[in-house]
């Protein structure tokens, strides 16, 4: 495999999309050995066919506001590859919304859905509107102006959309009340619904209990676990509430959480009637975490800053992309960090990867580490397809069975001589596996 002829060519199709070509760099330059040792992938395209798009669907979306204002924002589903399953991603509504960053999460998908082992291929898309400031009838409007075009490029066995960025409980309910009125059907199109009309339980909780079950796993190696722990947490939406909800559970102390604003150490630890009011904040719209020092005066607060700065044994950035880099990696190893998992999508820059790897750091890749959403949607899929709901310690329990067991592939294909986990490779490696030799199997479409 020619990874920089790949790579120039592709640059050549997307030039400027640096988030794409960011992600597929860091896939392909795990994958070498595997391609070599099976010439069948070279000879049949499979690289270049899996790193470009099946389609990329962009759409406009007017909406009339509050005061009667029309408003236009861009729509965009990319449907990746579905070689395993229908597409399955997120939609994020965010003014930072762009094809570049949907096609690296789109891209990213394909591997996260395959470590599931769940019949899931990958997606993404959202739009450039920005819920936050919004009245209910204007994100009301808007969604329902958003199902208007994308109701006919989605179906339960053809492309199911989740929530993400900007998408939660609310916006899904008002996106699957427009597509039920068009499509005349009641069936399992969205996950992450609500309980009353086909959702799951632990939905909103489970990318962070996930990630924490992941991060238990790669602490095992090291034969300890989170009890007495203090841990590092950045953002402080769904994932964060849920990763710091079950580290509390199993013995941790979270000591920060972080927004746009900067970030809280809270010495004491984010437990209890903490954990509670993250929800508050959140919902209050104002994507501020400044309001906790106020409301807990133990806490400090540091504008404009991230939270790797603080002495931990974990550090989980469940943020956004790329929040986490060199410097804030020294100062991690510097102040002794054990672990690192990726809550987030791709929330550490290649250079605080290599920094980890160079130190021998337990470092958890987000597509393995966040796996625990998308596998909870495709539990909620199944329990649509069956008309039936499993109790909470069902779900739990099985998504609790996927993380451990992609914990085990990431080990199979990532253990180096010196046994050093390399998670990276381990994660790419059996994520790409179970997909490329599906497309074998399938031919060249």
């Amino acid at each position: 495999m020619n990874l920089e002829k790949i790579m120039n060519d592709l640059e050549k199709k997307h030039p400027g999309e640096l988030e794409y070509l960011q992600a597929v760099r860091e896939v392909l330059e795990t994958l070498e050995d595997v391609v070599e040792q099976n010439p069948q992938f070279e000879a049949n395209g499979i690289i270049e066919r899996i790193i470009e798009p099946d389609r990329v669907l962009t759409f406009k979306v007017p909406w009339v506001d509050d005061d009667g204002k029309v408003h236009v924002n861009l729509g965009y589903r990319v449907q990746f590859n579905n070689a395993i399953g229908p597409y399955k991603g997120g939609l994020r509504f965010h003014p930072s919304v762009n094809l570049s960053i949907l096609k690296f999460l789109g891209f990213e998908q394909i591997f996260k859905n395959s470590l599931t082992t769940l019949p899931m291929g990958g997606g993404k898309g959202g739009s450039d509107f920005d819920p936050k400031g919004k009245s209910d009838s204007e994100i009301m409007r808007f969604c329902q102006a958003f199902m208007l075009e994308l109701w006919r490029l989605i179906g339960p066995e053809t492309d199911v959309p989740a929530g993400d960025i900007g998408v939660g409980g609310k916006e899904i309910g008002f996106m699957y009340g427009m597509y039920k009125k068009l499509a005349r059907e009641h069936v399992g199109v969205l996950t992450g619904k609500g309980l009353n009309w086909g959702g799951s339980l632990i939905r909103p909780e489970a990318t962070g209990f996930g990630a924490v079950y992941f991060a238990q796993e790669m602490l095992g190696t090291k034969n300890t676990d989170f009890e007495g722990k203090i841990v590092a947490v950045s953002g402080f939406g769904n994932v964060a509430w849920g990763a710091i909800s079950k580290i509390t559970e199993l013995g941790g102390k979270v000591v920060t959480i972080s927004g746009p604003d900067g970030y809280i150490y809270d010495p004491e630890g984010i437990s209890g009637e903490k954990i509670q009011y993250l929800l508050e904040l959140r919902a209050s719209n104002q994507d501020i975490v400044k309001p906790y020092s106020y409301e807990f005066p133990g806490a400090q607060f540091h504008a404009g800053k991230h939270p790797w700065e603080v002495k931990c044994d974990v550090a989980m950035p469940c943020a956004t992309q790329n929040e986490l880099g060199k410097e804030d990696a020294e100062n991690l190893v510097k102040n002794g960090v054990m672990c690192v998992a990726e809550g987030a999508n791709m929330p550490s820059t290649p250079e605080a990867v290599d920094t980890f790897k160079k130190h021998k750091i337990l470092f958890g890749p987000g597509k393995a580490v966040n796996a625990g959403g998308v596998a909870t949607s495709g539990l909620e899929m199944t329990q649509n397809s069956m008309k039936i709901a499993w109790s909470r310690e069902e779900v739990d329990a099985r998504l609790h069975e996927i993380m451990k067991n992609i914990h085990a592939a990431c080990v199979a294909h990532g253990t180096q001589e010196d046994g050093y986990i390399d998670y990276v490779k381990g994660a790419n490696v059996a994520g790409f596996l179970k997909v490329a030799n599906a497309m074998m199997d399938q031919g060249v479409v």
